[in-house]
């Protein structure tokens, strides 16, 4: 069995990291051939049924808070932010990669990196071009702020840590907390470092006449309603602090926010479908991966297989090595996810090590958040779109971006790993 496992999970990887199928498609397709091989096919629907209930809070809490960002975006609550930030930074190197950092942390809350990216470069680059600063900071600041704040359990890679172990999302983030302040603390610490040597390079001083060139206005949108920020920046608060104080489940919490949402901003019931249909496409694909890994998990549990390459994998172990699993997982998630998607390695590789763990008696939430702290470096894989896009935008170079990020990314990991060893977020 453990063979059969090995050989399922390398399938599955090898199909989707050359783009043969679809993570969804081959999510459900590879576990149902391989339990049909193994004769198992009777049971199949039982363990599938079993690994999507399982997985079913993640979806729904990934579905309203998806849709709430959304809803809260399209209404502008980040707008004066925005705004604000880009006229307070000015001509100072140091303030505009302060501002980037501030930004970028703001708009990433969304769970989407594609729009922070896309917010904050097209907000900033201007400003970066005009005083001749090197544009590669700025890709650095999107970098190791919308990494850290994606451990929301909205985000991409601890929806997916909490859906292959079986986890509450909103369990795995809370002990994460203490763990992101340190990894933002770094990112502004490197935004300082890197805007006083801009400062140095350029030759600005404080006091320095700053350009007569106007700030670009940002366009206001059909969607915007700026009557309301108030109250949905109260909405969001009190959202967040729900979660904080364990008010009701995640998935409740987001539910209620999201009606509330689309009630208060778009009373209109054209315009309710109006927002959900501009945000169904992101939305179903989301959700669809998240059911799809329930079937996978629920094959590889039920078959018996994750128990048979745990114990395979166990026996490769040097003996002292098991209670300290935890830690193991997060130096691994570095390069796994660096060279292989998050599909890959949080439905495939997370399993085994989660069941090796759970041989020496250490906590399954502790191997979901170590699985996530290699998120930085993951952020500048050649085999995901992210960087893709930012060095397009930045008319960059991918190897580029790559060398002068990497450092950065690897600082960023470290922290990350050391400030969850301190807080006992992964022991």
């Amino acid at each position: 069995m453990a063979w059969v496992g090995f050989g399922m999970v390398s399938v599955f990887m090898l199909l989707i990291l050359t783009r043969r199928l679809s993570a969804i498609v081959a999510l459900i397709l590879v576990p149902v051939v391989f339990g049909l091989a193994l004769g198992i096919g009777p049971q199949l629907g039982e363990m599938i049924l079993a690994g999507v209930l399982e997985v079913t809070p993640t979806a729904m809490m990934l579905m309203f808070a998806l849709l709430y960002f959304a809803v809260m975006f399209d209404a502008g609550l980040f707008e004066p932010a925005v705004k604000r930030i880009i006229r307070w930074v000015g001509d100072d190197p140091l303030r505009i990669t302060l501002g980037t950092a501030t930004l970028s942390a703001l708009i990433s809350l969304d769970g989407d990196g594609a729009t922070t990216v896309l917010v904050v470069v097209t907000s900033l680059l201007p400003v970066y071009l005009r005083l001749g600063m090197n544009p590669l900071i700025l890709a650095v600041m999107l970098l190791l702020t919308n990494t850290v704040i994606n451990i929301v359990p909205w985000g991409g890679p601890t929806a997916r840590a909490a859906s292959a172990l079986h986890l509450d999302a909103g369990d795995v983030f809370v002990g994460l907390i203490p763990t992101m302040l340190a990894g933002l603390a770094y990112a502004f610490a490197a935004a300082c470092w890197l805007g006083k040597r801009e400062r140095k390079r350029l030759g600005w001083t404080p006091g320095q006449a700053q350009a007569n060139d106007p700030v670009q206005e940002r366009e206001v949108k059909d969607s915007h309603r700026p009557q309301l920020f108030w109250v949905n920046l109260a909405l969001t608060l009190a959202l967040v602090m729900g979660l904080a104080t364990g008010l009701a489940p995640l998935p409740v919490l987001m539910m209620g926010g999201t009606a509330l949402a689309l009630v208060i901003n778009y009373p209109r019931l054209a315009e309710q479908k109006e927002r959900i249909a501009a945000h169904s496409e992101n939305v179903l694909t989301v959700v669809a991966l998240i059911f799809a890994a329930g079937a996978f998990t629920g094959i590889l549990s039920g078959s018996g297989m994750v128990d048979a390459m745990s114990q395979a994998f166990i026996n490769v172990l040097p003996e002292n090595a098991g209670p300290y699993m935890s830690g193991i997982t997060a130096l691994a998630a570095i390069p796994f996810t660096f060279f292989m998607s998050n599909d890959a390695f949080f439905f495939g590789i997370l399993p085994i090590l989660n069941g090796a763990a759970g041989q020496y008696g250490v906590d399954p939430l502790h191997i979901a958040r170590a699985s996530v702290l290699g998120l930085p470096v993951h952020a500048l894989s050649p085999l995901i779109a992210a960087p893709y896009l930012l060095a397009g935008l930045l008319n960059r170079d991918m190897g580029e971006l790559q060398r002068y990020g990497l450092g950065w990314a690897l600082g960023s990991s470290a922290v990350l790993i050391l400030a969850a060893l301190v807080t006992g977020a992964i022991i």
